[in-house]
């Protein structure tokens, strides 16, 4: 069974910076596209980056040149470096994943992990 977990959330003040990452376990699985969404209180999920099989990259525009999406597949990794973080970037970020375990696809979300910013 394919699980996908996240680290690196916390506490980080107007400014700083964090580094999320997600891990997909299981065996003979594969990461083909992915991506990080956020979702505050009150508030819709909203896709923040993706990354497609072949590497190209998007963004939400409010995220635009403060945040990184990469991958690593030799650890079957995908993870979202966030800089010049800001308050309104405080929300729950999650991690999406499509990919082949086994010969079979499959869609996942992660746990989530909270991303809070002080000002």
């Amino acid at each position: 069974q394919v699980q996908l977990v996240e680290s690196g959330g916390g506490l980080v003040q107007a400014g700083g910076s964090l580094r999320l990452s997600c891990a997909a376990s299981g065996s003979t699985v594969s990461i083909n596209a992915a991506g990080w969404y956020r979702q505050s209180p009150g508030k819709q999920r909203e896709m923040v980056a993706g990354i497609t099989t072949g590497g190209r990259t998007n963004y939400a525009d409010s995220v635009k040149g403060r945040f990184t999406i990469s991958r690593d597949n030799a650890r079957n990794t995908v993870s979202l470096q966030m800089n010049n973080l800001k308050p309104d970037d405080t929300a729950t970020y999650y991690c999406n994943a499509v990919g082949i375990r086994g010969g079979l696809p499959y869609n996942l979300w992660g746990q989530g992990t909270q991303v809070t910013v002080s000002s």
